[in-house]
């Protein structure tokens, strides 16, 4: 599917020059010595945040380039951080940089496991081919595995990992003196201390924050639960997310008589931290400097990526047409405390008609500061609001981007909601008919919505006019991997992604 051509979804590119990074070498004898610098080759550098998005596979990947990303990060076969999914083979990433690339995006690969020993030199190895193959960055934790990436491969940039633990200033700038062109910073930073980093950092230094997604309750994911549980490293990418069970207390002497933590009949999910959710609030990451703006979910669905791709993307775009329009804004995170931040607040951890009863239902209030010196206020379509509603998820939070709402826990259920379901793939649009392959049931009189890059979705009623690929009217689309068509308005691109209500409210394990 093509990219989409709209204006305000089109990244500003331009080219700057790199500067060379030193490397400090320590010597057997313990004295530093110059290393000798390294050319870093011109590579192109966005005017504007870029959108980061997930990819499990070459399928998520090219999906997410459709649906409006600047960057996608992804892992191959071996040293990423997640193993559950599908991942990449060289092959396929050197696929996927060729599909990027050919739209203006870039790739970044996972390397940011901690590795052990024996894993040294294939890890080496494997960063080598890597550099081949035309892949734009790679993301690394370990300092060692960073200093042995810039001998076999100088061409790739090199972006140090949230796993890093990178909370300050004084260590984005010594990471940035050895070669690291970016730091994605611990998420248990706020608005105030990214601006202080920002500032205090080179220009030429990516800050990439996370901005959505699920979160964990170890300091920036570095936990030993599912080690000592499960015997599966959270750090090499193998994690149970026992965070997410349900846990009661049990006195030594009392075996079999169960105590929740909480006052439940069932226990209580003392670790299952709330999802981040920063989509009512890009003006204020941006303005406090990030460079990028990372999405989390590698181990989501295409659909997923998709949503969440072309939200984040069109809500940039719309903040800064609205920054454009009525000009810099107040409040620019320059050092003041944003628990003392004013404004009218907004509700972010609640859920859309949410049950009495649920506690972590309640919504929260953070403090607006995109706002101009008029008092005009920057406020995302109400569409746009609700995107991140469509896709599985828990309860929302803002993460620990604001220190006055910290990041929460559900202590009362795990698993995710899923109040949407996909219905079908789009093929194409001819003749005032979009053909697609169907997913789930599609029948006559049901409401449906159609995601495409870069606008609404387009709201549309099943007419009483569904055929199969032979054009033979049928009842319904009931047959998952047939194609099928229906009557449709306007015209819908190839890879739009069909959905509706689900019939019923469900939380699933996931």
């Amino acid at each position: 599917m093509p990219q989409t051509t709209d204006g305000a979804m089109d990244a500003t590119i331009g080219a700057v020059t790199a500067n060379a990074a030193v490397a400090n070498a320590v010597t057997a004898n313990g004295t530093e010595a110059k290393a000798a610098a390294q050319a870093v080759p011109e590579i192109p550098r966005r005017r504007r945040p870029e959108v980061l998005a997930p990819a499990g596979n070459l399928t998520a990947l090219k999906t997410a380039v459709d649906f409006g990303a600047d960057a996608v990060y992804c892992s191959g076969k071996m040293f990423g951080m997640r193993s559950a999914p599908r991942n990449l083979t060289l092959e396929e990433l050197e696929e996927g940089a060729r599909y990027a690339h050919a739209r203006g995006a870039r790739v970044y690969v996972t390397c940011n496991i901690l590795p052990t020993n024996s894993e040294v030199e294939g890890m080496t190895e494997y960063i080598g081919r890597l550099g081949e193959i035309g892949v734009d960055a790679i993301i690394v934790t370990d300092i060692g595995v960073m200093m042995a990436a810039r001998k076999v491969a100088p061409n790739l940039e090199i972006h140090i990992s949230t796993q890093a633990g990178v909370t300050n200033y004084l260590a984005a700038n010594t990471l940035y003196e050895l070669g690291a062109r970016r730091v994605v910073l611990a998420r248990e930073l706020s608005l105030r201390d990214v601006a202080q980093i920002r500032r205090n950092t080179p220009d030429d230094l990516d800050i990439e924050t996370f901005v959505h997604g699920s979160m964990c309750m170890a300091f920036s994911g570095r936990c030993l639960i599912s080690n000592f549980m499960t015997g599966r490293s959270g750090n090499h990418g193998e994690c149970a997310q026992p965070c997410r069970w349900r846990y009661s207390v049990v006195e030594e002497k009392r075996p079999g008589q169960y105590f929740p933590v909480e006052q439940t009949k069932d226990g209580a999910y003392i670790f299952n931290s709330q999802d981040m959710n920063m989509l009512d609030h890009v003006g204020d990451v941006i303005e406090a400097g990030a460079s990028s703006l990372k999405i989390e979910g590698r181990a989501k669905s295409a659909y997923y990526v998709a949503a969440m791709t072309n939200a984040y993307k069109t809500a940039v775009s719309e903040y800064l047409a609205w920054r454009e329009e009525h000009g810099p804004v107040t409040g620019e995170w320059n050092g003041a405390d944003d628990a003392a931040a004013g404004g009218s607040g907004a509700p972010v951890g609640g859920r859309p008609g949410k049950r009495s009863g649920d506690a972590n239902d309640a919504p929260a209030v953070v403090p607006e500061v995109s706002r101009t010196a008029d008092g005009e206020e920057f406020r995302l379509p109400h569409w746009l609001h609700d995107e991140p509603f469509k896709v599985s998820h828990r309860d929302y939070c803002t993460g620990f981007w604001y220190r006055q709402v910290p990041a929460a826990q559900n202590v009362d259920r795990g698993g995710y909601y899923r109040d949407w379901i996909v219905v079908g793939d789009v093929h194409g649009w001819s003749d005032g008919r979009v053909s697609f392959v169907g997913r789930n049931k599609i029948v006559p009189g049901q409401h449906i919505e159609i995601l495409q890059p870069g606008r609404e979705p387009l709201e549309l009623e099943v007419a009483d006019d569904i055929r199969d690929d032979q054009g033979v009217p049928v009842a319904e689309a009931n047959h998952p991997t047939r194609v099928f068509s229906l009557p449709c308005p306007e015209p819908i691109v190839p890879g739009a992604a069909m959905r509706t209500r689900a019939l019923k409210r469900t939380l699933k394990a996931e």
